[in-house]
């Protein structure tokens, strides 16, 4: 009898709708104050939302190529071992699952605790609520994953709700900017430039990678993916672009650089506490929901490093009723609940940016690379990247400016993530000399 695999269930508006989930967080509702006070000017800060987009829109067109000639689990610990050598894919997964993701699942869980707590006034730690959202979401995708990509769904569906919330507000205030309380500062601070602009955006456009992780469930994946992927990000920079046409018609670009929660600030002025409260949902759903799209695509990297033989067998396993590897997403969800209960995550959080955009520039490398391969082997791809080579370059390239950046930003925390990484290489020797010697069942 064959072992259970992973089953193909995910269609067009699944992948595009975790293609969205998987960018829209809690950043949007607070970056264009952030953004605009380094931009210095209106235009500024629409560039650099522009430009943003058109990166993330790049990226979104190198993992669509890198979908569709490798369409299986794993997504882009798949195109580095494919590509490169299996040391470098897994130094990826114990990054992902050390620090990249599961850092970024309990940081999410404990912003949507503390929204849940004012909102419900629930009478528990937020650590704590932070564990049990933590382990409710690991069990709903341990339940399959039509169970996990129908809540991604929902929860997708009430954060472009609240983002147009938002947008309508801007439109209902643009001629009463009055109705605005103004700002405790009177002069917004110095600006520091496009490029420190730049990054938040960068940070708040990052994700569109994480459908290709379960390009193993994904129905006609050659086709769906790259699709699904590009539909996304588009989606995702219309709604940003809206978000900050709405806040600096309103607020104006100083105004916009002196108001901390530009979001709730309109909210509140155009639909008074009732309005407040509502956005608090929506950010509470839009954390939510950027933490389901977590539970539910990244432990196709931890599955497929494990049928590799580099990780424990049972990680590898799938469920036989489920056809999710549910050793894998209750591995990883543990992690992250280790995380939201120790509190610690917030001197690491640091550390994560240098990892991630390292990651970014070495897959879109593997364009180059997976080509020559398929060519050598009479394969070839539906998906191209457009104008590449030069849009590839002009990734890899963004890729190495946002990870100099944030190493300049903190060099301490940039380079403890960047140890982490190099530590993955003698384990991951041990691992393999561990693996041959171990007699095969």
């Amino acid at each position: 009898m064959a072992a259970p695999a992973l089953d193909r269930r995910l269609g067009l508006a699944d992948v595009t709708l975790i293609v969205m989930g998987g960018i829209i967080g809690s950043g949007i509702f607070v970056n264009p104050s952030v953004v605009a006070a380094r931009a210095g000017d209106a235009a500024g800060a629409l560039g650099a939302w522009a430009l943003g987009g058109a990166i993330a829109l790049a990226g979104a067109f190198v993992y669509a190529e890198l979908g569709a000639r490798r369409p299986e689990a794993g997504g882009q610990y798949a195109y580095l071992r494919e590509a490169f050598h299996p040391g470098l894919a897994f130094a990826y997964a114990w990054a992902l699952l050390l620090l990249i993701q599961t850092g970024g699942m309990a940081a999410s869980a404990m912003t949507f605790a503390r929204y849940l707590r004012e909102l419900a006034h629930v009478p528990l730690a937020e650590g704590v609520l932070s564990a049990l959202v933590l382990a409710a979401l690991t069990l709903v995708n341990a339940l399959g994953v039509r169970a996990g990509a129908g809540t991604q769904n929902v929860l997708m569906v009430l954060k472009i709700a609240a983002i147009l919330a938002i947008v309508a507000a801007g439109f209902a205030l643009a001629n009463h900017p009055a109705a605005i309380p103004p700002a405790t500062s009177a002069e917004p601070p110095p600006a520091s430039g496009f490029g420190s602009a730049m990054v938040p955006v960068l940070f708040a456009y990052g994700g569109w990678q994480t459908a290709a992780f379960v390009g193993g469930e994904v129905r006609d994946p050659a086709r769906t993916l790259p699709r699904g992927m590009v539909l996304g990000v588009i989606g995702v920079v219309i709604l940003y672009l809206a978000v900050n046409v709405a806040c600096l018609r309103v607020l104006g670009a100083a105004g916009l650089a002196t108001t901390p929660a530009p979001a709730a600030a309109l909210m509140r002025a155009a639909f008074g506490e009732t309005g407040a409260r509502v956005l608090a949902f929506g950010v509470a759903a839009s954390t939510l929901g950027f933490l389901s799209q977590s539970m539910l695509t990244a432990p196709r990297v931890y599955y497929a490093m494990a049928a590799d033989g580099l990780f424990l067998r049972a990680i590898a396993r799938v469920n036989a009723r489920t056809h999710v590897p549910v050793r894998a997403v209750v591995l990883q969800g543990a992690a992250a609940v280790v995380i939201a209960l120790t509190g610690e995550y917030g001197r690491i959080l640091d550390t994560v940016v240098s990892a991630d955009w390292i990651f970014f520039g070495l897959s879109a490398a593997c364009v180059f690379a997976l080509r020559r391969h398929d060519v050598a082997a009479g394969r070839s791809s539906g998906a191209t990247v457009p104008f590449h080579p030069w849009t590839t370059l002009a990734f890899i390239a963004a890729s190495a400016w946002i990870v100099f950046q944030s190493l300049a930003h903190d060099p301490k925390n940039g380079a403890i993530g960047v140890a982490l990484m190099l530590a993955s290489w003698p384990v991951y020797l041990l691992w393999r000399r561990f693996a041959a010697q171990r007699p095969r069942s």
